[in-house]
């Protein structure tokens, strides 16, 4: 098909999808398959490929992040029925004080989301913002929202984040540079954009406080006794993050050939550092030293696994979804097409990289296939470039701008934000679309400015 066709299929389709969800009220993941299916047929899958395609893209989505996702929340749940949460949450408001209490978890999610992935960051630190919501009685998006911004920032812009990495690999830009300009652009991004607009937004719209990652009473809970001390549940908190941590450090030694790859050391604490066997490894411990050691029943431990698990299926299977529709747009072209006709526009190496990398994320969802498919574009124009290497860096940071633009319907993230947060489409469109939308525009006008000077 030729790409105006492709594309007016790809602009029918989200605009179908829409109608079904916030028209019709139809599921969000049943909408999802029909107008993937429906959309790969349109644009040429084969009867007898459609099916495979269909589970290859949501397979391949679910994979992780179901554990990921299901484990996170259990983790969550665990120091929630404790009390850990609590007791984190009281503490920070007696360190940084209740007006200072977004900027502090903000800036906690802004230094957690250096090695964690956005998926997993949002999992571990919303049940301490809801308690902290909770205990307050503010707008719960007055600390969830600075918080889902820092972690934003964080995988978009930031090195050992798959994006920028395989972007700079791919195009030949040093790592070490890309993470020092990463970090001068994400810096100011995530104040003016991730946390002060979120500041703004947290205002203006009326959500209730979830119930998805636990809370109530104390008297309910099923990890009853004397409340863990401060220390014990930051040690936890920081397990899964030294773990992820090391097989980031370790993954890179290993890439720059200072580790052997085949070091027996390194690939079991890459294993162990990798996202889902670290968050596994976390709730393990957890319920050894907030459950067995305080002698809690093994029933109440099971129990506390299972509603863990059971609130969060429907998120999976929506992100599931999402990633399937995504898959969908990638395979029959749909994203390619839109990112090829930016190519032949003629625009500065700098504006074409983030809008290219910016119309990829709009047509599939994928943050990482946006920047990688932009370097791979890209790749040779920013070799033979004539720039500095900050400059070159910076254009692997244009590609991480433009590769988290609008997050919508056809991006998993859309969907856990929505489904951790208990919003409707049409309020997360207008809240989470819209924030991402303004702090890839911020990044990248930072990123711009320095483009200029460096």
């Amino acid at each position: 098909m030729t790409p105006t066709t492709l594309l007016l299929i790809g602009a029918g389709s989200i605009a179908i999808l829409l109608v079904l969800i916030m028209w019709l009220k139809l599921n969000a993941t049943v909408s999802l398959i029909v107008v993937s299916a429906g959309t790969a047929l349109v644009a040429g899958t084969s009867m007898t490929g459609l099916l495979d395609l269909l589970v290859d893209s949501f397979s391949s989505t679910v994979g992780k992040l179901a554990l990921i996702i299901g484990f996170g929340a259990v983790f969550g749940r665990i120091l929630e029925q404790s009390g850990g949460a609590e007791v984190l949450a009281s503490t920070m408001l007696r360190i940084f004080g209740e007006k200072r209490a977004p900027l502090a978890l903000s800036l906690a999610s802004l230094l957690f989301g250096f090695p964690i992935f956005f998926d997993a960051g949002l999992l571990v630190m919303f049940p301490i913002l809801f308690n902290v919501a909770r205990r307050l009685g503010g707008p719960v998006l007055l600390y969830a929202l600075p918080a889902a911004g820092s972690f934003q920032v964080m995988h978009g812009l930031m090195p050992p984040h798959p994006g920028p990495v395989a972007a700079a690999s791919v195009t030949g830009v040093n790592l070490g540079m890309v993470f020092l300009m990463g970090a001068v652009v994400a810096i100011p991004t995530w104040y003016l954009a991730g946390y002060r607009l979120a500041l703004f937004m947290a205002r203006r719209f009326d959500i209730s406080l979830p119930t998805i990652l636990g809370g109530g009473d104390a008297s309910e809970r099923e990890l009853p006794g004397k409340e863990p001390s401060f220390g014990a549940v930051v040690s936890l908190l920081l397990l899964p993050i030294v773990l992820i941590a090391g097989n980031t450090v370790t993954t890179t030694l290993q890439s720059s050939g200072a580790v052997p790859e085949d070091a027996l050391w390194a690939n079991t604490v890459r294993f162990l550092g990798d996202t889902a066997v670290a968050l596994v490894l976390s709730v393990i411990v957890a319920l050894v030293v907030l459950g067995y050691a305080r002698r809690v029943p093994w029933a109440n431990l099971s129990r506390i696994v299972d509603s863990g698990f059971m609130p969060v299926a429907s998120i999976i299977m929506v992100a599931g979804a999402g990633g399937m529709f995504g898959g969908v747009l990638r395979e029959t072209g749909i994203g390619t097409a839109l990112a090829d006709l930016l190519e032949d526009v003629g625009l500065p190496l700098l504006v074409s990289a983030y809008l290219i990398s910016l119309a990829l994320r709009v047509a599939q969802g994928s943050a990482t296939v946006a920047i990688t498919t932009t370097a791979g574009l890209l790749g040779p124009a920013v070799m033979a470039a004539e720039a500095s290497p900050a400059q070159l860096a910076l254009l692997i940071v244009a590609m991480g701008a433009g590769s988290f633009f609008a997050s919508h319907v056809n991006d998993s993230g859309f969907w856990l934000v929505g489904g951790l947060l208990q919003v409707d489409t049409a309020t997360n469109l207008r809240l989470w679309t819209v924030f991402t939308s303004v702090i890839s525009l911020t990044a990248f006008a930072v990123t711009a400015l320095l483009y200029l000077v460096v």
